[in-house]
């Protein structure tokens, strides 16, 4: 018979437990769970729904605190609600945009009157599809017997989880073992006066009812990018300040085209630029302030909205980790992981964003949460392979990549060990519509010497992500060029472009594709 509900003050009484979320506790050495999971972004559900298919009895703790604008959302964390999805989404209505303004009447399409974006609109298709998604993983975790409970956990000891509701109730329960799974969050400067007040981050602007109007973006993040890219499509001024470089950790060459053709394409860029402060004005508008590093000089201007993408923090702060003896990397936050997702303390792992050295990418934590719960229940002992993980930047012109990038290569290789076979080229679709595709470019980074293993894959252009995905499959199996070269190509496709790279940096020829 499960206990009655405490009431009372707020805070935890010896046995004492929610009646309608807890099952009895058990004082003779189990515990209520095999396994509890603390956050509900794609990491922490797939973790917690392959253990329950394979017998564990699981529970997930998952609370979202309100942005500071006050933005809140459902279960799926950030991919579902305030990333990839919606993001992608709103990248697929900018490029949308693009076809319908610039290549339809090309393609014999007549459309009468001039084409406009209504936000709002969009908002709230992206927003319903995003809540339907919500109310699946409910359903989901219901079907697979895991226990959801809407609250906030921290770590009383090793084995043991309090949980804090939004009316400010707590309870606790306990587990085998215990997985952190609760991401982070976005950054706001702490050095800009007016940043928090008047500035908004990713986990709001795909929230936002109205349109943002003229934004700036502050920061050069894929983030950024991929933000600045989807407001300029959908017909909003948008500009990007960079204090130093774009894309920062991928290939700069690569980042350059991808900055370029957003250059070329109505985005501004203010390079080389901080910002100093945020002033809201009498008639709503933010005046920032900035400081171009190079010159000194201190410029101003007014926009609607102020988005910052300066960096994401660890949702670490609140889990009482370092009083039940979990190490944290002093300088970011993150929780310090062996191979096998294991932290300090040997019954308590970490996966996704909030362990250090892993991948930010939605697909390695879903990845690493499934083959963790394997482990956990004795069904194999294989580890996340964090290696060649394939990635895409969904900006206007899309960069895809897996491996090395080319800066990279150099380092571990040296120059004189790695050879770059690359090309540019025009998508077939881009010729009729008469696109500018001088930024559309492939390079493939192998070790010099034969048999030419492939370190590195890069591509900008169309669908980058469904290109590189494939090709992504060769680097498992440790793919060569001569390999890379024998694969037949689908005709006419862009991914066909990398069988047939055949020219070299190093040549010094020119790299540029023409005919069939």
């Amino acid at each position: 018979m499960a206990a009655a509900l405490c009431r009372g003050k707020h805070r935890l009484k010896p046995f004492c437990h929610f009646a309608f979320l807890l099952p009895r506790r058990h004082f003779t050495g189990s515990f209520d769970y095999d396994l509890v999971v603390i956050g509900g972004g794609s990491g922490g559900l797939a973790c917690s729904k392959e253990a329950a298919q394979l017998g564990q009895n699981v529970a997930v703790l998952d609370y979202v605190e309100p942005s500071v604008r006050g933005t809140k959302w459902g279960i799926g964390g950030t991919c579902v609600n305030v990333g990839c999805i919606p993001k992608k989404l709103m990248h697929q209505a900018a490029q949308l945009g693009t076809a319908l303004k610039n290549d339809s009447k090309k393609y014999g399409w007549r459309i009468a009157g001039p084409v406009s974006h209504d936000w709002a609109t969009m908002a709230g298709s992206v927003q319903n599809y995003v809540k339907s998604l919500n109310w699946g993983h409910r359903v989901q975790l219901q079907d697979k017997k895991v226990k959801y409970l809407n609250m906030k956990g921290s770590l009383v000891d090793r084995h043991t989880i309090r949980g804090l509701n939004a009316r400010g109730k707590e309870a606790t329960v306990t587990a085998r073992n215990i997985v952190i799974a609760t991401g982070g969050r976005p950054k706001y400067p702490t050095h800009v006066p007016g940043a928090r007040e008047y500035g908004i981050t990713s986990d709001d602007l795909f929230w936002l009812k109205e349109s943002p109007g003229k934004t700036l973006v502050v920061g050069a993040s894929y983030v950024a990018l991929e933000c600045a890219g989807f407001l300029t499509g959908v017909g909003l001024d948008a500009t990007v300040m960079v204090r130093s470089i774009a894309l920062r950790g991928f290939d700069q060459q690569m980042a350059r085209l991808v900055t370029d053709h957003m250059e070329a394409h109505g985005t501004r860029f203010s390079w080389s630029c901080v910002p100093k402060k945020v002033e809201k004005l009498p008639s709503g508008l933010l005046q920032v302030t900035w400081t171009d590093t190079q010159s000194q000089q201190e410029h101003q201007d007014t926009f609607s909205s102020v988005l910052w993408a300066v960096g994401r923090a660890p949702e670490s702060g609140t889990l009482n980790l370092q009083h039940v003896g979990v190490e944290l990397n002093t300088n970011t936050g993150k929780i310090i992981v062996a191979d096998d997702e294991r932290t300090s303390v040997p019954n308590v792992y970490a996966i996704g964003d909030i362990a250090q050295g892993r991948p930010e990418l939605t697909p390695t934590a879903i990845k690493a949460g499934k083959l963790l719960a394997q482990r956990l229940a004795g069904h194999s002992n294989q580890l996340m392979n964090y290696d060649n993980v394939p990635t895409t930047v969904f900006t206007p012109l899309e960069y895809g990549c897996v491996g090395l990038s080319e800066e990279e290569a150099e380092r571990r290789y040296g120059s004189d060990n790695i050879e770059v076979y690359h090309a540019f080229y025009k998508p077939l679709e881009f010729s009729v519509a008469e696109r500018d595709a001088s930024q559309c470019y492939i390079k493939v980074v192998c070790e010099r010497e034969e048999p030419q293993r492939v370190l590195g894959l890069h591509f900008t252009g169309p669908n980058a992500g469904e290109v590189t995905q494939g090709f992504a499959l060769g680097f498992q199996f440790g793919f060569t060029y001569s390999q890379l070269r024998d694969t037949v190509g689908i005709h006419p496709t862009c991914a066909e472009e990398l069988t047939n790279l055949h020219i070299t940096k190093r040549s010094g020829l020119d790299a540029t594709v023409t005919g069939c």
